[in-house]
């Protein structure tokens, strides 16, 4: 008989369930493809935002600012105004769509092992997604101390760049990370993502402590984590249609590769009832749709709801629908995957916990705070394009409670309705959960190690 190879060894062990063939070299390509893909997102987003024009070869800095941001770490303006000219600064936004891409990648990455498997251990899993920690910390810290560049800027003419030129003033503008927080941050979003994909993956076993809850928990997880991807695909279909008709490719380019979720997750939750409160102010727009820069460009601080968007565009009331049929295939999916004989009100309470996860995740990640300027001998802001607000943040609990009572009705209504045609189909409707147990026994000679509880 030949030796075990070390594939052999790897996947199977005589002391407990079956381990799965990867190590550190699928950890370091799970990185490294999350990494690659969220610059590459980054990267051809700033170029269609005009990014590639940022002073003193600043480009590929500013693309490692983006991607610390999408990942959770801490950039903040920064710069020096000189002695007798002021700066004051502060930025609070991710960018989504950089965000999701390497969200979406990093989860594959994780998972593609673990597929098919019958058991998976808890300490095995620890550490499958502990090689991916050890080998993305180094990546936050480079990325952090990458991120970091000042350049200058420019007075212009007339009064002010005489007073400028008269008293040596030469303002420089930038940005910095906060290497802490960027590590902290990053890492939390890293097991974010990895928790996630786990209780989404219908194919992927939980641990032995962990299964019995695997079926009151992912049908409403899966179901609400398709219904946000269905919603930025949809806006994908619609930013396409907009800029084949209307023009302006390159903008549109750059909001889908880099807020495009910052448009359209918050305008799920306003489809839903939901209240939030923005600015703008000065030549920092949003990257929207002209309606919602209009509602927002005023002297204080707008309200924006359905009612709001409503009085200027009457086809805002359409969200509604859309968030109803949404929201209700969430719900079938929800019962499609759940048991059979599992209760209207378990339905209707799981995808109402779910949902209300969800929009906690909007409110949490889609809030921007930015403000800029600078002033001159300690008088107000100089102007000419060197100030600006932007602000939008949600009106928290009357989302949340829109969002639990939205998923109760829901529920409702598809669970018995999926219910019924799955009786009429004999059961034929029922999706398939992760591979049944039996499939980690083997006979003696194939090598399989059979589970403990077995």
């Amino acid at each position: 008989m030949s030796a075990p190879t070390s594939s052999d060894r790897a996947a199977v062990r005589t002391d407990g369930p079956p381990i799965a063939p990867y190590g550190w070299f699928q950890a370091v390509w799970t990185v490294l493809a999350g990494l690659v893909v969220m610059g590459v997102v980054a990267a051809l987003g700033l170029w269609a935002a005009g990014g590639t024009h940022i002073p003193e070869n600043g480009f590929p800095r500013a693309v490692m600012a983006v991607v610390v941001v999408a990942v959770g770490g801490s950039v903040r303006l920064a710069g020096d105004a000189g002695p007798l000219a002021g700066s004051r600064a502060g930025l609070t936004v991710m960018p989504l769509s950089v965000t999701l891409a390497g969200a979406l990648v990093i989860a594959a990455g994780f998972l593609r092992p673990l597929r098919h498997r019958a058991v998976a251990g808890a300490s095995e899993l620890a550490g499958w997604a502990a090689r991916i920690a050890v080998l993305w910390l180094p990546a936050l810290i480079g990325m952090a101390l990458a991120a970091r560049q000042t350049f200058p800027v420019p007075l212009g003419g007339g009064a002010i760049g005489d007073i400028g030129q008269l008293f040596g003033i030469a303002p420089r503008i930038g940005y910095t990370t906060d290497l802490p927080q960027t590590v902290v941050f990053g890492l939390l979003w890293l097991a974010g993502v990895l928790l996630i994909a786990l209780l989404v993956s219908p194919g992927v076993p939980l641990p032995d402590r962990l299964r019995h809850r695997q079926e009151s928990v992912r049908p409403a997880a899966y179901a609400v984590v398709a219904l946000l991807l269905a919603y930025v695909a949809l806006g994908v279909v619609i930013a396409l249609v907009v800029a084949a008709t209307r023009g302006h490719p390159a903008q549109t380019l750059a909001v889908i590769l880099l807020g495009l979720p910052n448009l359209v997750w918050p305008l799920f939750t306003i489809g839903l009832g939901a209240t939030w409160h923005g600015r703008v102010d000065g030549p920092l727009g949003l990257p929207a749709p002209h309606l919602l820069d209009e509602v927002l460009r005023t002297p204080d601080v707008s309200t924006l709801n359905l009612r709001t968007l409503a009085a200027h565009d009457g086809r805002v009331w359409w969200l509604v629908v859309v968030n109803a049929v949404l929201v209700l295939a969430a719900a079938w999916l929800t019962a499609a995957r759940s048991p059979a004989g599992t209760r209207a009100w378990w339905h209707a309470a799981r995808l109402a916990g779910a949902l209300v996860a969800a929009v906690l995740m909007i409110c949490l990640v889609c809030r921007i705070r930015a403000h800029y300027g600078l002033s001159l001998l300690g008088v107000g802001d100089l102007g000419g394009g060197l100030s600006g607000v932007l602000m939008l943040t949600p009106q928290w609990w009357t989302a949340l409670g829109l969002a639990a009572l939205w998923g109760l009705a829901a529920g409702f209504v598809a669970g018995p309705a999926e219910g019924r045609i799955r009786r009429r189909g004999g059961g034929r409707g029922e999706v398939p959960g992760p591979v049944p147990r039996r499939r980690a026994t083997a006979e003696p000679d194939s090598g399989s190690a059979r589970s403990p509880d077995d």
